[in-house]
C-alpha cells in the first residue's frame, strides 16, 4: 500500500470510527479529562516535555495563536502550533514552524497506537490533542502554542501547565455546551487559568471581567489586560496589508506596524499578541525584541500558513473568505464588508446546525446577492432550513446543492468590478478554497520530518 492510500485509510479511521464533533455535535464531547490523561500517560506524558502557551476564547483564538507562533518563529525558536478545525488537510492542525506534520508521521502514530486507541476509545478531538503533544515532543520544539477546541475547563488541551494563559474574548457560542450567559461561558474559558501562571485577557467586558479576576485571585495568577498595555490606530489599508500606529502604553512609545492579515477585527488580536510578547520578554521567558515581533506580524501567513480570516483569494474580481461562524464574528466581518466598494456584491453562506443562525443572518446586508449552500458534513445546516431562516429576514437567495456549485454559479456571473464573500463556517470556507484551488492541500504542502 502506498503512502497516499495509507494516509487516506488512516484519516478514514480517525473520521469514521472516533466520535467527531463535526459529525455528531456535542454528543462527541467527553465531559472530563479522563481519556486525554490516559492517552498521554500511555505516551509518556509528552505534554510536560515542552514549554507551552495556552489560548482560549470565543473568537480570535486562531488568529492570536498564529500571530504569536509567527513572533516566536521569527525570534529563532522552534515552534509547535496546534489549532482546530482544519480547512482542507487534517495536518493543518499540527504544525512545526508553520509546516504541517508529515503524512508518514500521522500514519505511523495511528498504527503504533491502534491498540491504545481501541482500549481508551477517545473522541476524535482527544486523539488529535494527544497526537499534537507527541508530535511536539518528537520535534523537540522550544515552545508550543496550544489553542483550545471548545471552552477551556474540560477541553482536552487543558492538561498542560503553560508559561502564559490567554483568553481572547467572550461572546455567545455553543450555548448548549458552555452555558446561556456570558458569565457561564467565561467560567468555562477561565478553566485554563492555572495556579501562579499569569493570564492575559484580550478584550475586557464588564459582564465577564469579574469571573476572570476572581479566578485569577483564587489561583494566585497575575492577571493582565491587553488594552491596558497596548493600543492600535489604523492609518491605512491596502490589498493584503493593514497599517497601524501601535502605542506601547507602559513606555509611552509609538511604532509603525504592518500586518499581512486582513480584517479590521485583527486589531484586537494584535494588541493581545503584542501584550503577550511584552509579558514573555519581561518575565525573561523568551529573548527577542519588539522590532522582531513587528517584523513577524508583517509575515504571519508566510511564517505559519494561516488562512481563512478575511482572506483575499483574488482581487479582480474580489473574492474573500472568512470562517466567521457566530454572531460576534459575523458582525465584525459584515462591518468590514460594508467598506468594500463593488459593482455587485455576492455572498455565499452556509452554517452548521448548532449555531444561532437567525441571529447571524440578521447581521447580513439586505442588498447583497445571496447564494445559500451546505457543506458536505453531517453537522451542516440543510440549505432548505437556511433559506427558510433567511426568508423570514427578507433575505432572498439562490439555493445550491454544494459549496462548489455555489462558487461556480457566482463566478460565472461576476465581472472584474464585483465582489464575493464566502463565509458562515470553517467547512464552507474549506470546501470553497479547495474548489477554487482545484488541487488538494495534501498535494501542495511540504512535510516536516520529526
Amino acid at each position: 500500500m502506498n503512502l497516499q492510500s495509507s494516509y487516506e485509510d488512516t484519516l478514514n479511521y480517525l473520521y469514521s470510527t472516533l466520535p467527531m464533533f463535526s459529525r455528531l455535535g456535542k454528543e462527541a464531547i467527553k465531559k472530563d479529562l479522563t481519556n486525554i490523561l490516559r492517552l498521554c500517560e500511555a505516551l509518556g506524558n509528552p505534554q510536560v516535555q515542552f514549554r507551552s502557551i495556552h489560548i482560549a476564547g470565543t473568537n480570535g483564538k486562531g488568529s492570536t495563536s498564529h500571530m504569536l507562533a509567527a513572533v516566536l518563529q521569527h525570534a529563532g525558536y522552534k515552534v509547535g502550533l496546534y489549532t482546530s478545525p482544519h480547512l482542507i488537510d487534517f495536518r493543518e492542525r499540527i504544525k512545526v514552524n508553520g509546516v504541517p506534520v508529515a503524512r508518514e508521521w500521522v500514519v505511523d502514530f495511528v498504527t503504533r497506537q491502534q491498540a491504545l486507541l481501541d482500549e481508551v476509545a477517545p473522541s476524535f478531538f482527544e486523539t488529535t490533542v494527544a497526537m499534537a503533544f507527541q508530535a511536539f515532543k518528537d520535534a523537540a520544539v522550544d515552545f508550543a502554542i496550544i489553542e483550545t477546541g471548545l471552552g477551556g475547563r474540560l477541553d482536552s488541551t487543558n492538561i498542560i501547565t503553560p508559561l502564559l494563559s490567554i483568553i481572547t474574548n467572550i461572546s455567545y457560542d455553543h450555548k448548549d455546551v458552555l452555558g446561556n450567559t456570558l458569565r457561564e461561558i467565561a467560567f468555562e474559558k477561565a478553566g485554563i487559568i492555572k495556579p501562579e501562571v499569569p493570564v492575559l485577557i484580550g478584550e475586557q467586558d464588564d459582564e465577564t471581567s469579574g469571573v476572570f479576576f476572581e479566578t485569577s485571585v483564587l489561583r494566585g495568577s497575575t492577571i493582565y489586560y491587553a488594552q491596558s498595555l497596548w493600543d492600535l490606530v489604523k492609518v491605512k489599508e491596502e490589498p493584503g496589508r493593514q497599517h497601524y500606529k501601535a502605542i506601547q502604553k507602559s513606555a509611552w512609545k509609538m511604532y509603525d506596524l504592518v500586518t499581512d492579515l486582513g480584517g479590521s477585527y485583527q486589531q484586537h488580536n494584535i494588541k493581545t499578541v503584542l501584550a503577550a510578547t511584552e509579558l514573555l520578554v519581561g518575565q525573561q521567558l523568551i529573548s527577542t525584541t519588539l522590532e522582531v515581533a513587528l517584523a513577524a506580524l508583517s509575515a504571519v501567513k508566510t511564517l505559519t500558513g494561516f488562512r481563512g480570516r478575511w482572506d483575499v483569494w483574488q482581487t479582480s474580481p474580489l473574492i474573500v473568505t472568512d470562517v466567521a461562524h457566530n454572531a460576534a464574528g459575523i458582525g465584525e466581518v459584515m462591518s468590514q464588508w460594508k467598506k468594500v466598494t463593488a459593482g455587485k456584491k455576492y455572498i455565499i453562506a452556509g452554517f452548521v446546525k448548532d449555531k444561532d443562525v437567525p441571529e447571524a443572518l440578521s447581521l447580513f446586508p439586505r442588498d447583497a446577492i445571496f447564494y445559500f449552500c451546505q457543506a458536505a458534513v453531517p453537522r451542516a445546516l440543510p440549505v432548505t432550513d437556511l433559506q427558510a431562516f433567511a426568508e423570514r429576514l427578507q433575505l432572498k437567495g439562490t439555493l445550491c446543492a454544494s459549496v462548489a456549485a455555489a462558487v461556480d454559479a457566482v463566478r460565472s456571473l461576476m465581472t472584474e468590478h464585483d465582489a464575493l464573500l464566502i463565509t458562515g463556517s470553517f467547512f464552507i470556507v474549506g470546501e470553497a478554497l479547495e474548489h477554487l484551488e482545484k488541487t488538494t492541500l495534501t498535494d501542495s504542502v511540504p512535510d516536516v520530518r520529526i
